[in-house]
């Protein structure tokens, strides 16, 4: 009997790829939402409120591994696992595994596009949507994103082709320090053997050295100019990797065919909406740094900038001479209203609401009622998981918010 502790939109994948298996399963979550339940009840599966005793649990990636609960099913001798291991040990098609600090949605979604052009059935999902298990059975080679809380959780994970982007700074507050987050990125490499293959940013001192000491083939690659064609650099590396692997070359025709017609990942600094001379951008994926300090420098002032959720260790100090642009701060969630005093040198509005959704139309009131011109600029600083599911669900009810408020469906190439 296997365990899935905690659904949402990994540990529901999990249980419809067990239940296509016909394996025994319960689940459990310590937070459940009626609807994740109801769904998981459907499927035919059981809820355990105290789960004791399993031999196998797959944990979401939202459950730390350090949880008294994941802890005490360890000591009763469960091997506790994650999505990307399950999906590697059940299902025979190949997977190009991605990882990085930035970049890797993009990636992802490049390298399975440009391998879809080159006549390859190739279907992306782990940390993007969908979940790996949702994909891997219906692929000829699934591509997965996949971030540190799912590599922290892989025992004999081994992707055919592992791309490592770069090692920064990020999810100190679940990892414990930035040892443990490295650790559990270059788990993606552990595994590999003479016949996998390695993509790397060879300018990335802490990636080449752990790329110059595994057994794979080696595929180095150098950063473009902008993040952009820094992704697309490792998916064709990627893309070619796997051809290799095949005794396959690359179709240059093919693939001038598919850069013209790239994937754009959503929820990346896009303007989706405005209301008069006020426009609204979704960058909900900005988590870190530098990407804030991106959107800040590219957001038209003057900037209501709606800032908070789960601090991950934030550095401020970058930010601090783009706040001339902003106009205001909306401090969302647990440790917006801390990040945002930090700051200092800028109006701070605390939003006191703890349903995520009312803090969202709190926010885009509060910011309205400053600006006649400018932007709205979703970029929380921060993890989701204290009031959403996900970055996707904050951006959700970031633009429904919006429309709610009068906003009305533009990009710029529309005006």
């Amino acid at each position: 009997m296997i365990l899935v502790y905690g659904l949402g939109r990994s540990g529901l994948g999990v249980l419809r790829f067990l239940k296509a298996r016909g394996l025994p399963a319960r689940f459990h979550d310590d937070r459940p939402k009626e609807e994740e339940v109801a769904e998981a009840l459907a499927l035919g599966f059981q809820e355990d409120p105290d789960p004791q005793g399993y031999p196998l649990v797959v944990a979401a990636p939202g459950v730390p591994l350090a949880h008294p609960r994941l802890s005490a099913l360890r000591e009763g001798g469960a091997e506790v696992i994650g999505e990307a291991e399950l999906a590697y040990r059940m299902s025979q098609t190949p997977i190009i595994g991605i990882t990085g600090t930035a970049g890797k949605t993009s990636t992802t979604l490049f390298t399975a596009h440009l391998l879809r052009g080159q006549g390859l059935g190739a279907l992306e999902g782990g940390n993007v949507d969908p979940p790996l298990v949702s994909v891997v059975d219906e692929a000829e080679v699934a591509v997965a994103e996949l971030s540190s809380f799912q590599l922290e959780r892989v025992v004999r994970f081994r992707p055919r082709v592992a791309v490592l982007l770069n090692l920064g700074v990020d999810h100190l507050d679940r990892h414990g320090s930035l040892q443990a987050y490295h650790g559990a990125k270059l788990n993606l490499l552990k595994n590999l053997t003479p016949e996998d293959a390695l993509v790397y940013n060879e300018m990335d001192p802490k990636v080449r050295e752990a790329a110059l000491t595994s057994p794979a083939r080696l595929y180095p690659f150098a950063p473009g100019e902008t993040a952009r064609e820094t992704n697309l650099r490792a998916a064709l590396e990627a893309t070619r990797a796997y051809l290799e692997l095949l005794g396959r070359s690359l179709d240059e025709g093919a693939l001038r065919r598919s850069l013209e017609t790239l994937p754009e990942p959503a929820h990346r600094f896009q303007t989706f909406a405005r209301k008069g001379k006020v426009v609204f951008i979704d960058d909900s994926i900005a988590t870190r740094t530098p990407s804030v300090a991106a959107a800040l420098g590219a957001a038209p002032p003057p900037i209501a900038w709606i800032l908070g959720g789960e601090d991950k260790g934030a550095d401020l100090e970058p930010l601090r001479p783009l706040l001339p642009r902003v106009r205001v701060v909306l401090a969302i969630g647990r440790d917006g209203p801390r990040l945002a005093r930090a700051l200092g040198g800028v109006e701070v509005v605390e939003i006191p609401e703890k349903d995520g959704r009312a803090a969202m139309r709190r926010a885009v009131a509060e910011a309205l009622k400053r600006l006649e011109e400018g932007s709205v600029l979703l970029a929380p600083l921060a993890a989701s998981f204290d009031q959403f599911r996900d970055y996707r669900d904050r951006a959700q009810a970031f633009r429904e918010a919006v429309l709610e408020m009068g906003g009305e469906p533009w990009t710029p190439s529309s005006s």
